[in-house]
């Protein structure tokens, strides 16, 4: 009953609300553009809770994935954009009801339906927290190691169409993650004799190299407003359409409970799953895809009851449900907490206080969307081009915080390359990062059953259960290519070209040969799991490279690969441009300092891009560089040094 009471304790805290309210802006904030989302949104905050108090930390992150796939509908429903991976069915009825006068109806369905969805998901989670206990009193370390090699081939169904891409890509992570010191020997790995890399990648760095600066780059490249679509009327028929439909809510909530509890799933595909159970279950004058609110109903209940489901594995297992949930993982490690069985024992308020700041935030948030859509409707007016660069500026004052030192900026800039050209490529990027995260916990559960089970670990009941699993996810993901081969693709790029795919399989294919090559004459336990890991996934990167140039062009994927329309990027600004700007940021702050380096580079890249007179560029530069400021300030945070400042020993506010 104690853990209880202080969990309470915790949550109705004035402190412990403002900091939760202060996550659920950010990510309100982050969900507004288009193909961030939660992911990106808490890689751009995990620097800022390094430090913090632990509650404050959780508040804070909690609040922010509660409301992006709340406030992710907002440019699906005014754009027909998915506002992230976990709201593209609901473009399918919420753009059309725009488009007809009903945004305010549509939003307010969604809104409805993601605050039931969230506190159900939460509900859910708290009794999975009873029935985890024993199950996890069974889980030694050989059902871990099982448990981690369970996530890495359920990771293949988030690459859609490509097992052979899915399953690659968590190989590229274990070895990405493999870099630095060997936890057996302490030997070094692939750190190019820099001192940066002694600890490995930082995770910060990783994930805003691979999934932030993809997607900035992307929304310049756009060069559009985000929406030109009125609100309208119908706020109070959206919320009467989720009470006649409250079946179909909480059906559609327990669906997305269950699959966010299935690592590698999540919202990738659950609002889909979700979409189509509404397609067959409705049978009053359905008229989907033309506008039926119960298409926007079915997948954002389903969306925000996914946080829930993706907590379980990610608490009580230490196994993220989904990339945003590896980050989640990560802000825990900085944070002090140990998911697991603490998770149920010791820090049993500590769990509490995360499911009821999750169901909290769904409500706080559902209406918080509602007051601010006006405005909000405004901002979507706004051109990408306005805001990017903002972006890019924060982006690098964030990545510095990971270690202060310019290996993170120029990290961001080589794994942002990498992530553009992975998304370019249609190669799984949350499988990646998941991969990633793991990459740890593997190799030393790798090692510790090895001395502690040998393979006898094989032979008990719970371990041959898990071997099960691993095999049924195998073989639901060479079902989910088949359906990917029926499937039109679904991207932000056009389809890429069939020799820059091969190529980009190929360049892949070398540095898993480097890998292999640098570990000769390595210490046993230094070159085992890499080793391991290079060859597998050398084998898989080779079959996938042997598809690409072996298959005709009748193949659905390899055919679609293949009619590349130029017509449809050849207004759109190339990738290079856009990079040369970071580069030019980068130079401009090493030179002048942070202060005056970011400013220069807005007042710049407005005026040249955007066509602003300087004077109001320089008031947007103002503003930002300020506002950073404050933030360094109040949470004691560095500015990345520049050379003048350092050589006229400037005070920090102008380094």
């Amino acid at each position: 009953m104690q853990p209880v009471i202080e969990a309470a304790q915790t949550v109705l805290s004035f402190s412990h609300f403002a900091f939760l309210m202060v996550g659920v802006v950010v990510g309100l904030i982050v969900a507004v553009l288009p193909g961030l989302g939660g992911t990106a949104g808490l890689a751009l905050v995990l620097p800022f809770v390094f430090g913090m108090d632990q509650s404050a930390a959780l508040a804070v992150m909690v609040g922010l994935l509660a409301i992006t796939a709340t406030g992710d509908t907002f440019p699906s429903v005014l754009m027909g954009i998915p506002g992230s991976s976990a709201s593209q069915a609901t473009v399918l009825d919420g753009f059309p009801m725009a488009k007809q006068g009903k945004a305010a109806m549509a939003l307010s369905a969604a809104f409805g339906a993601s605050m039931i969805g969230g506190v159900f998901g939460a509900l859910v989670l708290t009794v999975a927290m009873f029935a985890a206990q024993p199950l996890i009193r069974m889980i030694g370390f050989g059902e871990q190691l099982l448990l981690v090699v369970l996530a890495l081939t359920m990771v293949s169904m988030l690459s859609g169409r490509s097992v052979l891409k899915g399953l690659s890509a968590a190989g590229l992570g274990l070895l990405i993650g493999s870099i630095g010191s060997a936890p057996g020997t302490g030997e070094l790995r692939f750190t190019f004799s820099t001192n940066y890399l002694l600890d490995g990648v930082p995770l910060v760095v990783f994930s805003l190299g691979i999934f932030a600066i993809p997607e900035i780059v992307d929304l310049l490249r756009s060069r559009s407003s985000i929406s030109a679509t009125a609100l309208g009327e119908g706020w109070r028929d959206g919320i009467v359409a989720v009470r006649r439909n409250m079946g179909l809510v909480l059906r559609c909530s327990g669906l997305g409970c269950v699959i966010g509890a299935l690592p590698g799933l999540g919202g990738s595909v659950v609002d889909w799953l979700a979409y189509g159970h509404a397609v067959q279950t409705v049978k009053d004058e359905p008229r989907f895809g033309e506008g039926d609110v119960r298409g926007v109903i079915a997948p954002e209940s389903a969306n925000n009851a996914v946080r829930g489901g993706e907590l379980i594995p990610t608490l009580f297992f230490g196994i993220p449900g989904s990339g945003s949930m590896a980050l989640l993982l990560g802000g825990f490690v900085l944070i002090g907490l140990q998911p697991g069985l603490p998770m149920i024992t010791r820090d049993l308020d500590v769990t509490y206080t995360i499911i009821w700041s999750l169901a909290v935030a769904n409500v706080a948030g559902a209406f918080l969307c509602i007051g601010l859509a006006p405005q909000i409707s405004k901002l979507t007016r706004v051109p990408y081009s306005n805001i990017g660069p903002v972006i890019l500026a924060i982006i690098v004052f964030t990545a510095y915080q990971a270690t202060e030192s310019w290996g993170d900026v120029i990290g961001v800039l080589l794994l942002g390359c990498f992530g553009i050209l992975m998304k370019r490529f249609e190669w799984p990027r949350p499988a990646l990062v998941i991969g990633f995260v793991l990459s740890h916990g593997l190799e030393g559960n790798f090692y510790r059953t090895a001395q502690v089970y040998g393979l006898d670990f094989l032979t008990r009941t719970q371990s041959l259960v898990i071997v099960a699993a691993i095999l049924a996810s195998l073989v639901l993901g060479l079902k989910a290519v088949q359906v990917g081969r029926r499937a039109k693709a679904n991207g932000d790029f056009a389809p890429p070209r069939r020799l820059p795919q091969i190529a980009f399989t190929a360049g892949l294919l070398v540095l898993v040969g480097y890998v292999l090559f640098e570990m000769q004459g390595a210490k046993y336990l230094t070159y085992l799991f890499p080793v391991s890991v290079a060859a597998i996934t050398g084998l898989l990167l080779i079959v996938s490279l042997a598809r690409q140039i072996v298959l005709d062009t009748s193949d659905p994927i390899l055919s679609d690969i293949e009619q590349e329309s130029d017509a449809a990027s050849s207004d759109r600004p190339g990738i290079l441009r856009y990079l040369g700007w970071f580069l030019f940021l980068m130079a401009t702050v090493l030179m002048l300092g942070y202060t005056i380096g970011a400013a220069l580079f807005l007042v710049v890249f407005i005026s040249a891009e955007v066509g602003w007179r300087p004077g109001r560029a320089l008031t947007l530069a103002g503003g930002t560089v300020l506002a950073l400021t404050g933030l360094a300030y109040a949470f004691a945070l560095s500015y990345p040094e520049g050379w003048l400042p350092r050589m006229i020993d400037a005070p920090w506010w102008l380094q």
